[in-house]
């Protein structure tokens, strides 16, 4: 990552690989799996690194997206929290990831975890593919800022979402793509981040006034 980033934003080092983000953490998660019928987040949280905000905002963004997960009353607002301390935590500045000690005792068993990464393995080479470090002077402080208090955003909307059908899979799919665009060093996709997010805001605010 360029040093502007890095100094900016400390807790972003990573040791993912840039060039295919996501199976990389694929890989991590699975190995984790392995040796644990029952996954705590907080053992997902240590295979990542636990300087590692956008690798755990791409897991959160990915449950989200997920069919079912999302689904299920209390699991986006949940998660909506989860992203809200992540992303405030990048934008103090913070050197490593805190999470309350509930959260990371949140589990779920090997074959669920499993199963969820078996789904994402289908598109995730395809996704990383299309991924590359494009447009990188767009990945600087005030972007990184601009688009951590969008996902806090994003977050915030979940309990409105709770009663739209999918809306929540579409919050989920700003967040990844968030996350992703750094995680690939890729400007392009922060842009499309940013119009996931707006679109999530309109559906909240037809929603809310329709």
């Amino acid at each position: 990552m360029p040093s502007h980033i890095s100094i900016a934003f400390k807790g972003l080092e990573m040791s993912t690989d840039h060039n295919a983000p996501i199976e990389q953490i694929i890989h991590q998660i699975d190995e984790v799996a392995e040796n644990n019928e029952r996954v705590k987040f907080g053992q997902v949280m240590d295979a990542v690194g636990r300087k590692s905000f956008a690798s755990l905002l791409l897991i959160v963004g990915a449950i989200m997206v997920l069919p079912g997960p999302a689904d299920i009353p209390g699991v986006p607002v949940l998660l909506g929290l989860l992203v809200v301390i992540l992303c405030g935590q990048m934008l103090a500045n913070s050197d490593h990831v805190w999470i309350p000690s509930w959260m990371e005792r949140w589990e779920i068993g090997q074959s669920k975890v499993q199963k969820m990464l078996d789904w994402l393995r289908k598109p995730a080479a395809w996704i990383d593919s299309m991924t590359a470090q494009r447009w990188t002077w767009m990945m600087n402080h005030a972007t990184i800022s601009t688009l951590a208090v969008a996902a806090i955003l994003v977050a915030m909307s979940t309990p409105v979402l709770e009663f739209i059908p999918f809306s929540a899979n579409l919050a989920g799919g700003a967040i990844f793509a968030f996350a992703l665009s750094i995680l690939a060093r890729d400007g392009l996709l922060a842009g499309v981040a940013v119009c996931i997010a707006v679109a999530t805001f309109g559906l909240v605010g037809y929603q809310l006034l329709g």
